[in-house]
């Protein structure tokens, strides 16, 4: 399993998740944060604005879904055909457990799963 967090223009957030919900991946969690990129914010006139609102998306994935995954967010999340500064990344991580609170179940990365015992 993996974990996407894709950060995104606060514009785009809603086409990425109609995205990943048609293409299957109902499960994502959405904040909105701010930040910066390479880029260093933005400069319109004499005022810099180094803090840039944008949203941070995360999904758990399976490892096989990966690309399809990544691919569906960058299409969904991208300005025009060819993209633009600020459209946002993505960082992938692997997960190695996941619990289900209500349920107690925990899946492994090997694919293992099993019931937390309270």
């Amino acid at each position: 399993m993996i974990m996407i967090r894709s950060i995104v223009r606060p514009e785009k957030v809603d086409s990425v998740m109609a995205a990943l919900m048609d293409a299957g991946f109902p499960a994502v969690t959405k904040m909105s944060v701010v930040g910066r990129g390479k880029q260093r914010g933005i400069k319109i006139g004499e005022v810099t604005y180094d803090e840039i609102p944008k949203e941070l998306l995360l999904t758990v994935v399976k490892d096989g879904d990966r690309d399809f995954v990544i691919k569906t967010i960058m299409k969904a999340a991208r300005t025009g055909d060819k993209g633009a500064f600020g459209d946002g990344k993505i960082f992938i991580t692997p997960v190695e457990e996941v619990y289900t609170i209500s349920s107690g179940i925990r899946e492994t990365a090997g694919g293992e799963t099993g019931q937390v015992k309270l």
